[in-house]
């Protein structure tokens, strides 16, 4: 199973993207509905928010009275926060519910307003945010939903902003334009990405990789990517793990391959296999076998490690499970470091990299060993001259 969280600011189209996901085949869960299930006439949830907040916010008939309890909360943040405190665990339990009764090769997407302001966003495989220019958002609301021009531009203005929540998405749907345009966009990720994504999850299989060397020049949200790749493992394996973006798209200005390096620090390879069946969970299934750095000096002996991969087509990631103060662990610290601190060294290691570029995969990694020999020393030897630490 596929977990999608889909979220968006008010009038960018939502909704609209939900009802095409679920044209291809997903199932739909629709925070907002759930939102009124929860508190319809009998429920424990409507009998905590009448606690919270007086009797004055029931109708006559004995149902919730939306609009008055919209008076009291959308002006007091603090009210506001009493709701979500109510409604986002009722909330939560039953999307579990009804997820964990969906298919077993289902793409189950979670259609959630409040996805980024309630910090859930590390739990989806994928997280997508629906956005669109706030001028085209007011307009919407005017004309759909007969709000005035600054009654929209105040609905906007009281969620988190734009930017805010295009940081927290693996993608972003641009719904500026006409329709048509979000209904191409969403098949287009289901039929590329989420199918894909959904099936190396369900067999544990992480996604192909080039077979040839093929450089990039460095993209400067390598780094915010890494963060999201990161939180997600934070949230499978807990959060006392260190966990380390490394390898080239770790070094800003180096050209690499676009693949991002991320080392999960365990206390022992038997901690590491441990840890195997919450990372396959969280999108990232183990590589058969048992897997070894290519010690520094060569004759230094084995560096173990766990490799993992993640399973998503749409962005390659090898995951090093390293034991702390393991000669592999140090490694890719200090050689990480050493490249951030030594322009030079990173020009160096740049021509290297571009001289044997287009090679299969194998034949790369192996011409850049003398240089990587070579490196390691001088690497330890600044690390002696400036006191470096991992």
């Amino acid at each position: 199973m596929l977990r999608v969280g889909l979220t968006g600011g008010i009038g960018a189209g939502k909704s609209a993207a939900a009802a095409r996901f679920a044209a291809n085949g997903a199932v739909v869960i629709d925070s907002d509905r759930l939102a009124r299930e929860v508190v319809e006439p009998g429920t424990p949830g409507l009998a905590q928010v009448v606690a919270a907040f007086g009797p004055e916010v029931l109708a006559a008939d004995g149902a919730l009275d939306r609009a008055a309890l919209g008076r009291i909360v959308f002006a007091d943040p603090t009210a506001r926060k009493r709701l979500e405190g109510i409604l986002h665990p009722l909330i939560r339990a039953r999307s579990a519910e009804l997820a964990h009764g969906a298919p077993a090769d289902a793409i189950v997407v979670n259609d959630v307003p409040l996805l980024v302001e309630t910090g859930a966003a590390p739990s989806y495989h994928l997280v997508v945010v629906v956005d669109a220019a706030p001028e085209v958002r007011i307009e919407r609301l005017v004309r759909d939903r007969g709000m005035t021009p600054d009654d929209a531009g105040a609905r906007i203005a009281a969620q988190i902003d734009d930017a805010t929540r295009r940081a927290a998405a693996d993608v972003v749907l641009d719904n500026s334009g006409p329709p048509a345009a979000l209904v191409d966009a969403v098949d287009t990720l289901c039929a590329d990405r989420l199918v894909p994504y959904e099936r190396n999850v369900r067999t544990a299989t992480w996604a192909d990789t080039d077979p040839v060397a093929t450089l990039v020049d460095y993209d400067p949200t390598w780094p915010s990517q890494y963060a999201r790749l990161a939180a997600r493992i934070r949230h499978h394996v807990g959060g006392a793990h260190r966990i380390d973006h490394i390898g080239s798209t770790a070094v800003p200005g180096l050209a690499a391959k676009d693949v991002v390096d991320i080392m999960l620090t365990v206390d022992s390879m038997a901690s590491a296999d441990a840890l195997a069946d919450a990372l396959t969970a969280a999108g990232f299934p183990r590589k058969p076998g048992i897997y070894q750095d290519r010690p520094k000096p060569p004759d230094a002996g084995p560096w173990e490690k766990r490799m993992h991969a993640n399973a998503d087509p749409g962005r390659r990631v090898n995951l090093h499970v390293r034991a702390a103060g393991s000669p592999g662990w140090r490694a890719a610290l200090l050689l990480r470091d050493h490249l951030r601190a030594d322009a030079a060294e990173r020009d160096a290691y740049t021509s290297v990299k571009r001289a044997n570029a287009g090679r299969p995969i194998d034949d790369y990694v192996d011409a850049k060993e003398p240089f990587f020999d070579d490196l390691y020393a001088r690497a330890e030897a600044w690390a002696a001259r400036t006191g470096w630490r991992p």
